[in-house]
């Protein structure tokens, strides 16, 4: 979780664990896979989303496509 704090961003960088499962882990999100490159589609005026994307291309490397 510590990790996922410091790649998410500054924001989130001091936060607390269940501060990050509220806010980056338990999302109402899809996870498509078309041609085998994910694609996670966020709610729509989710304000955490800057953070969540920042995570995903650390994490995963592939630009986040809406």
């Amino acid at each position: 979780m510590r990790a996922a704090a410091t790649l998410a961003g500054t924001r989130h960088r001091n936060t607390r664990g269940t501060t990050l499962r509220r806010h980056l882990v338990n999302i109402p999100a899809r996870l498509a896979r078309p041609q085998r490159k994910p694609i996670l589609h966020l709610p729509t005026h989710w304000p955490w989303e800057p953070a969540w994307i920042t995570l995903w291309h650390n994490i995963i490397g592939h630009p986040q496509r809406t």
